[in-house]
């Protein structure tokens, strides 16, 4: 990971932190939180990556769906502005594909999760910034986290699902 070597601040602008959920069984939402602060290091044996994300800015192209969303049935945003994550180990080759475990807090509830990790190189805009282009995934069970609502429908399925897949698709520009 040497070509990686530095600190990298994801750039909001060509970044979205993404996730994937079934509603009602039968289709997928997709949404994203555009307010963020992310950063990776690089620095010798140590490598880390932290993110902040304000969960006020969900965005599932669908306002009333996020107003839902911003109320006690799910992030309860009032009280808990915020989701992190903090690296905790790298298991990555030296391309920087592979894995990253770490934790993720979401309304004051930490649990370890591993993000898949694909990175795509390091390359220089027109600009004169350096970037770094990566995908990572991972999925959750978002009761894990006391994102609980739930409602059931007639057929024994849920309308929203347990199981949530986050996306990030990164562009970070070396500070």
């Amino acid at each position: 990971m040497s070509h990686l070597t530095g600190t990298w601040n994801l750039d909001p602008d060509h970044t979205e932190i993404g996730f994937v959920a079934r509603h009602a069984m039968v289709t997928k939402v997709r949404g994203n939180f555009p307010e963020f602060t992310a950063q990776l290091t690089v620095d010798g044996e140590n490598p880390k990556a932290t993110a902040t994300i304000k969960t006020a800015s969900i965005d599932t192209g669908n306002s009333d769906r996020d107003a839902h969303v911003h109320g006690e049935d799910f992030f309860d945003v009032e009280k808990y502005p915020e989701m992190t994550f903090e690296s905790t180990a790298f298991n990555v080759d030296e391309n920087g594909n592979g894995t990253v475990e770490g934790n993720l807090t979401i309304k004051s509830t930490t649990k370890p999760v591993t993000l898949t990790v694909e990175t795509f190189g390091v390359e220089t805009d027109p600009f004169g910034n350096e970037r770094l282009g990566f995908e990572a995934s991972t999925t959750i069970d978002r009761t894990d986290f006391g994102v609980d609502f739930q409602a059931p429908l007639k057929s024994g399925g849920v309308l929203v699902s347990n199981k949530i897949t986050i996306v990030i698709e990164g562009s970070g520009i070396k500070a």
